[in-house]
């Protein structure tokens, strides 16, 4: 029997949008070959959405946890293992400016801060951190 395994991903809604979104810049960098500027800012908007998407199915799993540790996204669509040992803390930090509240998941390993989004992990990240602190004590 395998050991248990928790994974967060980016959701499919947010790969959709950015796809779409590269669609339209790609048409609207089509419509503006009369304007050169027009092509450059359309054109470099098509690039951004487009990697961005293409990240998103690279690379689509942003963290995992097993019994030994954890896998953390990093880079374009790199990872790297981290052992439970090496975690000194999770967190999530949380800043309000204005209207809005921003958290980001923060897991610390002394040498590395590994910063992960809602966006990134697909559910709040409060959430996931009880799930990982859960996990590593086996409570």
């Amino acid at each position: 029997m395998s050991e248990p395994v928790l994974r967060w991903h980016v959701r499919r809604d947010l790969l959709v949008v950015k796809v779409v979104a590269a669609l339209v810049f790609a048409v609207a960098t089509v419509l503006s070959l009369g304007d050169p500027r027009g092509v450059i800012l359309a054109g470099a908007a098509t690039v951004m959405m487009a990697t961005l998407a293409l990240r998103d199915v690279l690379a689509p799993v942003r963290l995992s946890a097993d019994g030994d540790g954890l896998v953390v996204a990093k880079g374009f669509a790199g990872s790297e293992r981290v052992p439970w040992s090496a975690v000194e803390r999770i967190r999530v930090d949380t800043r309000s400016r204005f209207t809005s509240r921003t958290g980001l998941l923060e897991i610390d390993t002394g040498e590395a801060v590994f910063l992960l989004s809602r966006f990134d992990l697909g559910v709040p990240c409060q959430e996931v951190a009880d799930a990982l602190c859960s996990f590593r004590t086996g409570s």
